[in-house]
């Protein structure tokens, strides 16, 4: 019989941990708080005080706080302040359940195991409980066979990230010297597809305006009027026009990089995005549809309204609306973003059209591809996983990344354990079964290789 080295013992016992009853019922535990972040009454803090006596069994100290009138939860081990410090984080919050709406009446708030399909059901399994019980597991596998985590954590777990992280700036303001850390490692997010180890290493910006145009108080009968009076519908639709081409392509002066990394195109090379459900000749002409995602720009309008769509009358309507949301990668100014669309639209005829921005914005941030952080993390979960993972330059979404970069000043890297289709969001949020004990061994090697690393190693001087 081969010889099992401590770190593959280690790897082992974070599979065999995460597919064990006891982790289907920690699970099912997280699951059964109904964390609703917009219900002013969900039981965030008694969450937070269960997720606590997890980490207290495995040695962590602990200390609540609370920001905005939102609580966080710190946990912290440190072993040996010589060695490097990783801070994590997480959430612990979800969107609303959708009691009501899930298939085969699944209760949102309970954890659902469909064993003919291999997937779990549950609000919160895939954002974000579930990928922090994964991490929480492999941190006790290496416990276990090491007797140490070997490394410093410190890992921030919030309440607040479905309605923009309330707080989450001025508590990581406020702690700097307590997160004190050489790097962020954090799971949140879609991996590229459902068994395929990826890293991402930041995270693009998302801001959001509302356009209106109000031409008058009331509408007119559009036999009387039509063809002689503005109608505001028509005007925003050209104008909401002008902002990409018939393909989708941004024209915004002010909403565009300049360029891709010649180390983020090659990270990209030959990826297909988003569950192959991508139109190709969708946006910026030139790029592939990854880079698209990626690492380039987009804008889309999220609602139009005028008139009443459902009853609609023999008017013209007396104001138009519409939201329309930009993500951006780093390397645009983006405390100009609204004075780049005012100044677009009035150099095209729109100067009537109002625009304000509506919050929260993420900003984007994201740690160069060729860190030597991000190539010893993706040589880590090669060596676990048997090839190479994905390694995206920038989540398509947007996460409080920019906190971790921007304030803590922390290079980031993200390893997700969900999935393009888990439903996050919407009814039926799941996840595939196989996933748990896979994503578990994978972080509990990158764990382990952490505890043996210099900060040399990992480009942290």
């Amino acid at each position: 019989m081969l010889d099992t080295s401590p770190r593959d013992a280690a790897v082992d016992l974070a599979r065999s941990l995460a597919g064990d009853d006891a982790f289907r019922a920690a699970l099912a535990d997280l699951i059964a708080f109904p964390t609703d972040a917009s219900d002013p009454d969900a039981p965030l803090h008694a969450y937070l005080a269960h997720v606590a006596q997890g980490f207290a069994a495995m040695g962590f100290e602990m200390q609540g706080y609370t920001s905005d009138g939102h609580p966080f939860l710190l946990v912290s081990r440190v072993e040996d302040k010589s060695r490097p410090t990783i801070l994590g984080y997480a959430h612990g919050d979800t969107v609303p359940g959708m009691a009501g709406r899930w298939a085969n009446g699944r209760d949102p708030w309970a954890l659902d195991v469909d064993d003919a399909s291999g997937l779990w059901y549950g609000r919160g399994i895939a954002d974000n409980k579930g990928q922090m019980l994964v991490n929480m597991t492999a941190m006790q596998a290496v416990i276990a066979a090491r007797g140490s985590l070997g490394f410093n954590a410190h890992l921030l777990i919030e309440m607040g990230e479905e309605i923009g992280s309330p707080g989450l700036r001025k508590v990581c303001e406020k702690l700097k010297s307590r997160l004190k850390a050489d790097l962020l490692i954090a799971s949140d997010g879609p991996r590229i597809d459902a068994m395929t180890p990826t890293l991402f290493l930041g995270a693009r910006g998302g801001a959001s305006f509302r356009l209106t145009l109000r031409r008058r108080t009331g509408g007119r009968h559009s036999g009387n009027f039509g063809g002689a009076l503005k109608n505001p519908a028509l005007e925003l639709a050209h104008a909401l026009a002008c902002i990409t081409d018939a393909q989708g392509a941004l024209q915004v002066k002010g909403w565009l990089p300049a360029t891709i990394p010649d180390a983020a195109r090659n990270a990209l090379a030959g990826l297909t995005p988003a569950g192959g459900e991508v139109d190709a000749d969708w946006g910026a002409k030139g790029l592939t549809p990854a880079e698209r995602i990626h690492a380039w720009n987009s804008a889309e309008i999220l609602a139009f309204s005028a008139g009443d769509i459902a009853h609609p009358v023999n008017a013209i309507p007396d104001m138009a609306e519409a939201v329309v949301q930009l993500r951006y990668v780093p390397g645009i100014a983006d405390d100009d973003l609204e004075a780049a669309l005012r100044a677009h639209l009035d150099a095209h005829g729109h100067g009537d059209v109002t625009i304000a921005e509506l919050g929260p914005r993420f900003r984007a941030s994201a740690t160069p591809v060729d860190h030597a952080s991000v190539g010893f993390a993706a040589a880590s979960l090669a060596r676990t996983h048997g090839a190479p993972p994905v390694v995206l330059p920038s989540l398509g979404g947007s996460l409080p990344n920019d906190i971790f970069t921007e304030v803590l000043g922390l290079p980031t890297i993200w390893v997700p354990h969900s999935y393009p289709g888990c439903a996050q969001h919407a009814p039926d949020e799941h996840l595939p079964a196989a996933l748990f004990p896979q994503a578990a061994g994978l972080m509990a090697g990158l764990y382990w290789d952490l505890g043996t690393a210099s900060k040399s190693a990992l480009g942290l001087g």
